[in-house]
């Protein structure tokens, strides 16, 4: 089978115009962003969004109907390996996680007037969002124990439970939270997504929780991961998304491409962590001669190139696949993707870092804050081990037990079938002997 990832050469200039962009642009708020506060972030981000418009880049994520530009996985991979070198650049381009992912739901299953009141105000940058369904109780690689609750009641749906992890949640204008309706029913149709407002009485945003990416304590600003109570609150029963119990197989459909978006921004990550290696190993000069003629700087190098380039190709045929024959044909290639490209990212930073020394060890790189990151990709969207299981249970399925026991490979057994298949030709030249 042809395997296509190319792209035509308005979209190459495209590309080119991004990576310029993020890296004057984008590349500067890493190093400030500490000293801000919510409200001069978007000072910041509101010049740089119109531009992004303005090229007709912004929420490429969405079909043209919806205000984006349908670009679908494989140019959405592209461009999302550029953003992913800065973890600012993606809000420049209105497909941050997790506005984009909402966006995404909300287009497959909200209804008219829940798109009028939340996808258009959030694609045009006026509302923020956040997806609340991990909870602090229960395993989030499983998400068929969630216990909050939503029961209906006349008119209106009450939910109860405790959530973090709910990223932007602190920002948001509203949530999207995850939520049991029917705790009797089959573990995959237990929940239902809910639309609330971060306003509504109830709604308890207790705090950011501080991580090993972001230590510092902080409220109330971008990247923030909130620990949330909801204590009876009461929502319309139009907030509701999609039919009850169908909560999970709408997640589905967000954290599919998702995870594409994060497999390609995590090479975006990568390919910056190898770009200082390699410029390290060019100056650095130890024990006689520069560490670029060191043996094993030099595997480092070589390996992270092969390693980089390999989980490149796997994500662009994940995008293809999902672009040409739908998610479902995707799915074994989408959880491939996502143990193999965390740990490519956390190699390759890990080498950078070590070649830098204590220079990379400190913040006068940022090669520190790159490796903390990377430490939540092996969890973020579903552990390494729960991917990895999932991937062997798909492919066992095209194997099974020899109805005989015996190997399949087996020489002995074959070679008894051979002598079997080839015995005339062997009869001849016993003869002839």
């Amino acid at each position: 089978m042809a395997w296509d990832f190319s792209t035509d050469p308005d979209f190459e200039e495209q590309l080119a115009w991004m990576r310029d962009f993020v890296r004057e642009e984008i590349w500067p708020l890493d190093t400030v962003y500490g000293e801000l506060d919510q409200d001069q972030v978007d000072a910041i981000y509101a010049p740089l969004q119109e531009r992004v418009k303005e090229r007709g880049l912004w929420a490429a994520h969405l079909d043209p109907e919806l205000g984006g530009q349908g670009f679908g996985q494989v140019k959405l991979g592209l461009m999302h390996e550029i953003l992913g070198s800065s973890p600012f650049a993606p809000n420049a381009f209105g497909c941050q996680a997790p506005d984009s992912g909402n966006s995404e739901i909300l287009a497959l299953v909200g209804t008219p007037e829940q798109k009028d009141r939340w996808l258009h105000p959030l694609l045009a940058g006026d509302l923020k969002s956040a997806f609340s369904m991990t909870e602090p109780h229960t395993a989030g690689s499983d998400p068929t124990l969630l216990t909050t609750r939503a029961v209906r009641d006349g008119d209106e749906y009450v939910i109860d439970g405790h959530k973090w992890f709910s990223s932007n949640a602190s920002i948001a204008d509203f949530l999207i939270v995850m939520a049991v309706t029917d705790p009797d029913a089959r573990p995959h149709q237990r929940a239902t997504m809910f639309i609330v407002p971060a306003d509504t009485p109830g709604v308890n945003i207790l705090r950011d929780v501080s991580t090993m990416e972001h230590p510092q304590e902080e409220y109330g600003k971008l990247g923030g991961h909130a620990e949330i109570l909801y204590e009876n609150v009461r929502i319309p029963v139009e907030n509701r998304l999609g039919e009850e119990g169908a909560g999970f197989l709408i997640a589905q459909h967000r954290l599919g491409p998702g995870r594409i978006h994060h497999c390609m921004r995590w090479l975006g990550v990568g390919q910056r962590a190898f770009d200082m290696l390699c410029e390290r190993a060019q100056s650095r000069y130890a024990s006689g001669s520069l560490l670029a003629d060191k043996q094993t700087v030099q595997n480092w190098i070589a390996d992270s190139a092969a390693q980089m380039q390999a989980a490149r190709l796997m994500t662009l045929h994940a995008a293809w696949k999902m672009d040409t024959q739908g998610a479902s044909a995707a799915r074994t290639d989408i959880s491939l993707i996502k143990f193999f490209g965390a740990g490519v990212m956390h190699d390759v930073v890990d080498r950078a870092l070590q070649a830098h020394g204590s220079l990379g060890y400190s913040t006068d790189m940022p090669l520190e804050a790159m490796y903390r990151f990377s430490r939540g990709a092996r969890f973020y969207d579903g552990p390494d081990e729960v991917h990895r299981q999932s991937v062997a249970r798909q492919l066992l399925r095209g194997y099974s037990a020899p109805v005989d026991g015996i190997p399949s490979e087996h020489v002995p057994t074959r070679r008894a079938a051979a002598r079997e298949k080839f015995q005339h030709i062997l009869v001849a030249a016993t003869a002839n002997d």
